[in-house]
């Protein structure tokens, strides 16, 4: 079951900017060891109640003198550890998955089949990895609701492969300014930059001049900034990381719109255009790379991350002394 690692989401402190090597493995072990005991389980028509005791985040009180670490607790009382589940696993990764990622999936309601399992299971997954990517076992940065409704995160978080290291529009600090990029997917191969043109559905986005597009739903015209800016921007700037840091790897751009046309007839050699017509097959590509992670694919990431804007709070204050974010 393949899900794409959320390294980075605009400036919210993430658990790998701190160890990226590190981490990835162990989401990847404990994601596969939740799954295959859940769906083992199922299978063998044995009682789900286990994975049904609570839908609340559960707190564990901190002992004295020790730092407070706020974990899932939805088993109960106990957790069955990972070493007594699998003998060749070592108390190291026991503690891994118990006290450093805190995921129990917790099923709503029983599932009739495999696949309707399945989506219980990345939905909760997809949930955890925004906690993840938003928080670290002493900050966290409050989350802006409209990710957890974000179709294009979804799709890109539950469908890529695992060895995909995905930054959903990062905001990196460049000479003392934070600047905004767009999609960044950094592959074991090459990094993916994208823009998306999304609005409304069927749209039809013509590239006219270098500065201004068209943008035409049905009787409807207006003029937009090229998208192109953007994407050529964001280009630029991870360009200008990999040199400064040595590191020799493929960069390609991107023009995508799921739900509309795109025409640019003047469209630079160096651009990939995806529009509706062609989005599927696009995707679908993207699925099919099985190479392993690599050195170079970290190296790529982490100097992204070196750049990366934080803002986050410690965790030590309680969500009521953090003032609601506007929608």
């Amino acid at each position: 079951m393949d899900m794409a690692q959320l390294v980075k989401l605009l400036d919210y402190v993430s658990r790998y900017e701190h160890d990226l090597t590190r981490y990835p493995s162990q989401y990847i072990r404990l994601k596969r060891y939740q799954w295959e005991r859940m769906r083992i389980q199922w299978e063998s028509g044995a009682d789900l109640s286990e994975w049904q005791q609570g839908k609340e985040v559960a707190v564990e009180e901190p002992e004295e003198g020790k730092w407070f670490s706020p974990l899932v607790r939805l088993f109960g009382q106990r957790r069955t550890t990972l070493a007594e589940q699998e003998p060749g696993k070592s108390e190291d990764d026991t503690n891994d998955i118990n006290d450093d990622f805190g995921f129990t999936p917790n099923l709503v309601h029983t599932p009739s089949s495999i696949e309707q399992l399945r989506r219980l299971y990345l939905d909760q997954l997809f949930h955890f990895q925004i906690k993840w990517a938003s928080s670290t076992l002493r900050e966290k940065s409050k989350v802006d609701s409209r990710f957890l409704r974000d179709s294009l995160l979804r799709s890109f978080a539950q469908q890529l492969p695992d060895n995909y290291l995905l930054f959903y529009y990062p905001i990196l600090l460049l000479k003392k300014a934070p600047v905004e990029l767009d999609i960044i997917i950094v592959t074991p191969v090459e990094c993916l930059c994208i823009t998306m043109l999304e609005s409304e559905n069927l749209a039809a986005y013509s590239g006219n001049g270098d500065r201004f597009w068209v943008k035409k739903t049905g009787n409807n015209e207006s003029k937009i900034l090229s998208p192109l800016i953007a994407l050529n921007r964001t280009e630029k700037i991870i360009s200008s990381i990999f040199k400064a840091e040595a590191i020799d790897f493929p960069i390609r751009k991107y023009l995508i719109s799921r739900n509309g046309y795109i025409d640019h007839p003047g469209s630079a050699f160096d651009v990939e255009i995806i529009d509706r017509r062609f989005y599927d097959e696009w995707f679908s590509g993207l699925l099919k790379l099985s190479v392993p992670m690599k050195s170079i694919q970290f190296k790529a990431a982490k100097s992204i991350l070196n750049v990366g804007q934080t803002t986050s709070m410690s965790r030590l204050f309680s969500e009521e002394d953090v003032p609601p974010e506007e929608e």
